[in-house]
């Protein structure tokens, strides 16, 4: 057995048999030959079973019926810098990915990379989850550039930590994380007026009058109605 014929032995056992959820307790029970494989032969960096790069490889629809375990989810805060060192460390050339992915290929180290910090985070290391707040900050500044629908979050650094912070302590479908952050910012973003800066020499209405003007006739007429009431 291999990588690829267990993950088409779980494709093939959850299209037969049409669970509406499954996770590890029901691949150990249907199929304890690929559950015994995935055990032994695809390990997460930090240690324990990498659920999430088996259920990634999975058929898309299928992917979203993944539940994983709660347990041990929510634990005190603590500081642990080796787990997250080993990530780096590992993908140390490809942090760039968070700047400028330059392919499909980059993307998905993009998610290998963002899924194994946000695990660890969400076990509480404070370490992980300052990490992978800093290296998004990089990806959702060139989505304010590049993207109108988040354009509207420039400017607002602490709602944008505040969401970023949710999506780690929510994150539980085992897609990538990165789309889940995007279509949050994407969706709570359609409610905030953008921060535009203006120049008073802009032009305004049918172009024959500048901004200044329309702040020094406003300041006329406030001027008209103090002096009026005194």
């Amino acid at each position: 057995m291999n990588f690829a014929s267990a993950v088409e032995t779980i494709n093939k056992l959850l299209r037969k048999i049409q669970p509406q959820t499954f996770c590890s307790s029901w691949i150990r029970q249907h199929a304890p030959d690929v559950y015994r494989f995935i055990q032994k032969n695809v390990r997460a960096e930090s240690g324990g079973i990498d659920w999430d790069r088996s259920t990634r490889a999975l058929d898309r629809k299928l992917q979203r019926r993944w539940r994983a375990s709660r347990r041990g989810r929510y634990q005190a805060c603590f500081r642990d810098k080796r787990s997250v060192e080993i990530i780096l460390n590992k993908y140390h050339d490809k942090l760039y990915t968070f700047l400028s992915p330059a392919d499909a290929s980059d993307k998905q180290v993009r998610d290998i990379i963002s899924i194994a910090l946000v695990r660890i985070a969400q076990h509480g290391n404070v370490v992980a989850r300052q990490e992978i707040s800093q290296l998004l900050r990089h990806t959702i500044d060139e989505w304010i550039e590049q993207y109108p629908k988040i354009s509207c979050w420039e400017g607002l650094d602490d709602m944008i930590q505040e969401r970023i912070e949710g999506c780690i302590r929510r994150y539980r479908y085992s897609g990538t994380f990165i789309g889940y952050l995007f279509k949050t910012l994407e969706y709570a973003g359609r409610g905030i007026r953008p921060i535009t800066a203006y120049s008073l020499d802009d032009h305004v209405y049918s172009g024959k009058k500048r901004r200044a003007d329309r702040v020094a006739q406003h300041s006329e007429t406030a001027e008209i109605v103090i002096y009026g009431r005194s």
